[in-house]
């Protein structure tokens, strides 16, 4: 029973390193969980700094090989003359510097697991090599002519639309396949932005504990500005914001000029909102800060106003021509930009019957975003 409690218990801590409270993130946890104990391929997709090698670890980590080795692999980081040699190993004497025998990554995760991470940047005529040593289990050390048995789960990671790749030529669909038995995708921040304040705490709570520093707190006016940042760069842009905003105002509560000081110049903006370019913040006085502020508003009311009136005449792009808004009373109140996009895409679903990868392609916008829109709004 204790040891149950344990293996529970060390669960849940490996589960935790991947911070998230979204439904999204809960899914990749949950999958992440299914797939760790089989020896099944899974490829981990997602932009750059989403966290793919942490999903990758934590599979590792629950599986039965969490004992073995772990090997990360950067495939975009081998020189592809020397690709063969660092995936398989070499002969001492093989080529002109082999000065003795070398383990390549096969054998050192021999037991364990192997990450391919940015499997997409593997050259073309690699890609068959490593096919081969996946599924025949065996290989060769460049020089040598004994075979060496390799037992390893493939994990692999990238940035890039494989499928594409496969269809311009650029990696082969049959190691495609192989390595995309299950695929997990982690979606960028911008689409999870209640993932950042959890991301923002684990981070400070690192810092604090790793430069032996009193914990100081980051103000609600100061993590809903992080919150609305994009975060193009996803996690890892925004642990090393983190850390250099908690090195230079660690001396009290971290507040929204604090953060204002440190964001770069052109992404001080909420995501949702249009801005004027603005020259450097030290040279904006009060009057012209307001004076962008009064335009902002009243940009933001006229867009409003068109696409009222376009709802209204029931020539809004994309709504079925049966459907319109009835006219109001001027003095009625108009709809908000809420009351817009909640009819707009209630209006699509309808059209689409209910079919929300329909709907989100004719709305121009990704499924997910659709589902927490539907969530948002009650649909």
């Amino acid at each position: 029973m204790n040891e149950q409690m344990t293996t529970q218990a060390e669960t849940r801590a490996v589960l935790d390193r991947l911070s998230g409270v979204s439904d999204v993130m809960h899914e990749v946890r949950t999958l992440a969980r299914k797939v760790a104990a089989t020896k099944i391929s899974v490829l981990i997709t997602g932009e750059s700094g989403t966290g793919k090698d942490v999903v990758a670890r934590l599979i590792h980590d629950l599986s039965p090989r969490r004992d073995a080795p772990f090997v990360p692999v950067n495939c975009g980081a081998i020189p592809e003359t020397l690709f063969e040699s660092e995936m398989f190993g070499h002969e001492r004497g093989s080529f002109t510097g082999a000065e003795r025998q070398r383990k390549g990554y096969f054998e050192q995760a021999d037991g364990g697991t192997l990450l391919l991470d940015e499997v997409g940047e593997m050259p073309l005529e690699m890609q068959v090599k490593v096919l081969r040593a996946l599924e025949t289990g065996t290989y060769y050390r460049v020089g040598g002519s004994k075979p060496v048995n390799t037992d390893v789960r493939l994990l692999a990671a990238t940035n890039r639309d494989l499928h594409a790749a496969v269809d311009k030529g650029r990696f082969r669909e049959d190691l495609y396949y192989r390595v995309r038995a299950v695929e997990i995708t982690i979606p960028p921040l911008r689409e999870r932005p209640e993932d950042i304040p959890p991301l923002v705490e684990r981070f400070a709570d690192e810092f604090f504990r790793e430069n032996h520093i009193a914990r100081q707190r980051i103000l609600p006016g100061a993590m809903r500005l992080i919150r609305d940042q994009e975060w193009r760069g996803n996690v890892r842009e925004l642990k090393h914001f983190i850390g250099t905003l908690l090195t230079l105002e660690h001396n009290g509560p971290v507040d929204e000029e604090a953060v204002r000081r440190h964001l770069p110049a052109p992404r001080y903006s909420h995501r949702n909102l249009p801005v004027l370019a603005a020259p450097e913040r030290e040279s904006l006085d009060a009057d012209l800060i307001l004076q962008q502020l009064l335009d902002l508003r009243r940009e933001v009311g006229q867009i409003r106003d068109i696409l009222a009136e376009l709802l209204m005449s029931g020539r809004f792009p994309g709504l079925p021509e049966r459907v319109s808004y009835q006219p109001v009373d001027e003095d009625a109140p108009r709809p908000t930009l809420e009351d817009i996009e909640r009819e707009q895409i209630r209006l699509t679903l309808d059209e689409y019957n209910g079919n929300r990868r329909k709907a989100a392609k004719a709305l121009g916008i990704g499924e997910r975003t659709l589902y927490r829109k539907i969530k948002e709004y009650d649909l």
